[in-house]
Parts: C-alpha cells; sequence; structure tokens
C-alpha cells in the first residue's frame, strides 16, 4: 500500500492519499493496510464500520460521543462532500475551531479523525455514499450532536435538509457547559 500524507491546522486530523491503478476496466485502491496504519502511527483497531448513503443537500452531524470517545476513518465511495470537523476537546488549542475539506470519488482522499471532534459533513453531489471505520462501538446513551449553525461555519447550503435529531441539536457552547464535556480531553 503507497499512501501520501497531508495534516490539517487542526491537531490530529489527517488526510490521506492512496495510490490508485486506474485503467479501462476502472480503478483500484486499498483503504486499509494494518501495518501501513501503524507504521503511520494511526490506530489499527476498529470495532465497528458504518456507511450512509444520503441525497444532495443532506447535512449530518455534527455527531460525536463522549463515552467511549469514537475516532473514525472516512472515506467517499462513491459522490462528493463538505466534511466538517469540529474540535471539542476541552484543553485542545484548537478548541471550537474547525476544518472543512472536500471528499469525493476523484480524489479518493481517506481522512482519519480522532476522538474528540464532532463530525459532520453536507452531500454535495446528486447521492454520496460514506463509509467509515469507527474505534469504539456506537452508544446512543453517550452520544451527542452540536447544532450545524451554532459554531461559524458557512455552509454551501443555507437550507440543508436535516433530522430532526439534527435540527434539534444543542449550540456548542450548550455543550461545553455541559459536564459530560470534560470528558473529551486533548491527547485522550
Amino acid at each position: 500500500m503507497s499512501i501520501a500524507i497531508h495534516s490539517t491546522h487542526l491537531d490530529g486530523i489527517v488526510v490521506l492519499t492512496p495510490r490508485v491503478f486506474r485503467d479501462a476496466r476502472g480503478m483500484f485502491l486499498e483503504s486499509y493496510q494494518e501495518r501501513v496504519f501503524a507504521d503511520l502511527g494511526l490506530p489499527t483497531r476498529f470495532l465497528q464500520d458504518n456507511h450512509s448513503r444520503s441525497c444532495k443537500g443532506v447535512l449530518r452531524g455534527m455527531h460525536f460521543q463522549w463515552e467511549e470517545p469514537m475516532g473514525k476513518l472516512l472515506r467517499v465511495v462513491r459522490g462528493a462532500i463538505e466534511l466538517v470537523e469540529l474540535d471539542i476537546r476541552v484543553g485542545s488549542p484548537t478548541y471550537g475551531e474547525h476544518v472543512s475539506l472536500r471528499v469525493d470519488d476523484v480524489d479518493n482522499h481517506i481522512v482519519w479523525i480522532p476522538p474528540g471532534f464532532a463530525n459532520g459533513f453536507l452531500v454535495l453531489s446528486d447521492e454520496a455514499d460514506v463509509h467509515y471505520k469507527c474505534t469504539a462501538l456506537y452508544n446512543p446513551r453517550t452520544e451527542g450532536s452540536i447544532r450545524w449553525d451554532s459554531f461559524g461555519k458557512q455552509w454551501s447550503e443555507v437550507a440543508p435538509i436535516l433530522s430532526d435529531k439534527d435540527s434539534g441539536a444543542q449550540s456548542l457552547q450548550e455543550w461545553s457547559a455541559r459536564p459530560e464535556a470534560a470528558l473529551l480531553r486533548r491527547g485522550m
């Protein structure tokens, strides 16, 4: 597996570019190999895989869980998204800051999102399939969501399609005031 690494300005988020083999039949890439990830200092133990399919204009997020915090290895299998990661790690020098990345099935980037980030994305293509490997099992009792328009992000869609859960999410300020926020610390 050959892979190039690109980092973002937020501590811990890593964008990986795998080697893609293309020919008249299509393409092939390796999206994960334990030895390579270990050599890069990235997690190699994933407990759950998730796959979502959404239509254009759907905004999913900003999701996280505080006990046991979940890291995600994300890639877009089909389509294009605007991926947004919000640092909610107490004590982090970038707490409350976010990064926005275009992730699609053309560049085939793979994004490592460490625990302690609220994760969300807006679908830019007609449909998008997003696959992510998770370092912890989903725990509905300790999941949280930050309202998409509460932390200064200027989304490309001003009236996204939201779930009831996401439209009723708490603001970043409300989350910060909760005692559970202290469970998400930098360097967990």
